[in-house]
């Protein structure tokens, strides 16, 4: 029975004695992620919003002829410099001309009835006074020369109105300036007011674009404007918001609105012409802009930003209200004082308190060009 328990004993002291010899276990590592982060900073100005357009003219005229016809002569082609009152096109001037030869008989013809109602009133007053007429008949004679009269007046108004349609079948330039476009061709028939020309006029300089819904208050307030075009990208000129469309185009859904441009050169900005238009400032505020793949979508249209504590290597969340975008970067209008380090890439991968790794950390963040 002793050596029974002895061994019993020695068992256990034996267990015990291999238990505190075995290696103990790894303790548990925290996950740490690497992210790349960016510090938040303002800029000033709040959108550098910019939008391609057209080099148009301040003025342009869609000139038609005043008549109907058929174009017998073209005398200008698209890209031409014309004079005020140079002709442009001509119609066929045969139908006018029998026009204004027909009213001309008609004048003849209400002259002869005005003389010949003038000789019966004479001959009604001579009678009268031999009282071998009566008073009605020479009433009657002055109300046929007062017809007649008016008959003339109506003739030759008919007339000049043959004659200005006479005039009207050449068509000619209303202002100077160049042909951007030509609508008909010679031995075409053209209805009276069908546009047929288009001439933009000398001087004064546009560029024609195109605003989205959301940015017709921004380009509203910008302070300035600066117009580049593709040909001449090393100079600039100053603009300045003239016309903006009450409603959208039926078909993009955009604004039109036209910047004219201050002190044109001509020889550098010609019609038709690539251009750009930037607001590089709306309200003179600063502003932070961040790229947008550092934005959280969260749910009931929530958005959200990952923040590095500096201190303790930790992040916390934190909700945002977001302005425009532009490009790959958008406009925080609340939520953010600058200074702040904001987690830009790895953000969909990280939990409240969760440790994290800098792997590079960029600039300051500031206005997206």
């Amino acid at each position: 029975m002793n050596m029974n328990y002895r061994s019993a004993t020695l068992g256990i002291i034996a267990a015990h004695l291999m238990t505190a010899c075995a290696p103990a276990p790894a303790p548990e590592h925290e996950d740490v992620r690497p992210v790349r982060t960016i510090v938040a900073g303002r800029t000033p100005g709040s959108v550098g919003a910019s939008y391609s357009g057209e080099i148009r003219a301040r003025y342009e005229s869609q000139l038609g002829f005043r008549t109907a016809g058929k174009i017998v002569t073209r005398l200008v082609e698209v890209g031409s410099h014309v004079k005020r009152g140079q002709p442009l096109l001509r119609l066929d001037p045969s139908q006018e001309q029998l026009q204004v030869t027909a009213s001309g008989a008609e004048v003849e013809a209400a002259r002869s009835q005005v003389a010949q109602a003038r000789v019966d009133l004479r001959r009604s007053e001579q009678l009268l006074a031999r009282n071998f007429a009566s008073q009605s008949e020479l009433d009657h004679q002055r109300l046929v020369l007062d017809q007649a009269e008016a008959q003339l007046r109506a003739a030759l108004a008919r007339r000049q109105l043959n004659v200005n349609l006479q005039g009207f079948t050449t068509l000619v330039a209303d202002r100077d300036g160049v042909v951007s476009a030509i609508n008909a061709e010679a031995g075409q028939v053209v209805t009276a007011g069908q546009p047929v020309v288009t001439v933009q006029a000398a001087g004064e300089r546009e560029v024609a674009i195109s605003i989205p819904e959301s940015r017709i208050d921004e380009l509203r307030q910008a302070a300035t404007l600066k117009v580049v075009v593709w040909a001449h990208p090393d100079k600039s000129w100053s603009g300045t918001l003239r016309e903006l469309a009450p409603d959208t185009d039926s078909v993009t859904r955009t604004y039109s609105a036209r910047i004219s441009i201050k002190d044109p050169d001509p020889a550098l900005l010609r019609l038709g012409m690539t251009a750009t238009v930037t607001a590089p400032d709306v309200d003179g505020k600063a502003a932070i802009r961040l790229p947008l793949t550092a934005i959280v979508d969260h749910e009931g249209g929530r958005r959200l930003i990952w923040l590095v504590n500096t201190k303790t290597g930790r992040v916390g969340s934190r909700e945002v209200k977001l302005g425009s975008a532009q490009n790959d970067s958008v406009m925080v209008l609340d939520g953010l004082s600058g200074g702040e380090t904001v987690v830009t890439a790895g953000v969909h991968m990280l939990q409240p308190g969760q440790q994290v790794r800098l792997v590079q950390e960029a600039a300051v963040s500031g206005g997206a060009k």
